[in-house]
């Protein structure tokens, strides 16, 4: 199984009948899942995912990020928390996603770690906690720093991640030898394969200017790019239980036309959509 999604559901204007942002229900008229990084700066409240439950079909999943204290997006600043306050946020975090659990409308956990996360003795050893700390959930990882992907680590890290049945997420973005990661189809979870679309603009990822947050995914993939993606897309399916590919390239507004393009490409007919809203004026 394929699916599709993108980062947030109110960003993507070619989802709305009118100019305002596209509501939760427009979306999920489009596509059967969304990555929601609402978690990663503060945990919702309980209602609020209740409140997203009931805008959505059965069927629609929610991908959720983690809370930045579970990532260690902290751990470099002077407010870095005590490993009692970081085991805090894990327990909240699983109180806010039962609802989800309940109805099997959580895809996954995301943990993007920060670019700082690399290769040490303490990392590994709190990879291999995540599953301790939030049992029964499936959960994805993606690292930012090359050195997870150096040889003959990357074997390790793959053994690794298999035996925790935890799913490195798959990246496309830029990178050179010392900064980004590269594109490595491998699966460590049978069950999920992960894939996170951040786009090629290698002149606004990696130029930190002021307003290089709103650059660096600025990208539009091209046919023949999907194209070739579709095929590693298609091949992965053939040994996954599902694919899920995340466009997160929207500083254009580029990811929803981009994400539909792909769906076309596919030939992919997604059910148990909410239906869509008819514009009467």
């Amino acid at each position: 199984m394929i699916t599709i999604g993108l980062t947030t559901w109110s960003d993507h204007p070619a989802f709305s009948n009118t100019n305002q942002a596209p509501k939760l229900v427009e979306y999920a008229s489009f596509l059967p899942t969304v990555e929601v990084d609402t978690p990663f700066y503060a945990i919702p409240r309980v209602a609020t995912v209740l409140d997203w439950r009931k805008q959505v079909p059965s069927q629609f999943q929610f991908i959720l990020k983690a809370n930045r204290l579970m990532t260690q997006h902290d751990i470099k600043s002077p407010e870095a928390v005590s490993l009692a306050d970081r085991k805090q946020a894990f327990i909240r975090f699983k109180e806010m996603v039962q609802p989800l659990v309940e109805t099997n409308q959580l895809k996954t956990v995301l943990f993007q770690f920060p670019p700082y996360f690399a290769v040490s003795k303490d990392n590994l050893d709190y990879l291999a906690e995540l599953p301790n700390w939030l049992p029964g959930l499936s959960l994805t990882v993606e690292f930012r720093h090359p050195s997870w992907y150096q040889k003959p680590f990357i074997n390790r890290l793959y053994s690794g991640l298999k035996q925790l049945k935890m799913t490195l997420a798959i990246i496309d973005e830029p990178h050179n030898l010392n900064d980004g990661v590269p594109f490595v189809p491998l699966i460590t979870n049978p069950n999920l394969v992960f894939i996170r679309l951040h786009g090629r603009n290698a002149e606004g990822w990696f130029n930190q200017g002021p307003d290089w947050r709103k650059k660096r995914t600025l990208y539009r993939y091209n046919e023949h790019e999907l194209t070739g993606l579709a095929k590693i897309i298609r091949d992965l399916d053939s040994q996954a239980k599902e694919v899920c590919v995340i466009f997160n390239n929207n500083s254009g507004k580029d990811a929803a036309p981009n994400a539909l393009k792909l769906q076309s490409i596919l030939g992919l007919h997604f059910t148990g959509l909410a239906p869509k809203q008819l514009d009467l004026f």
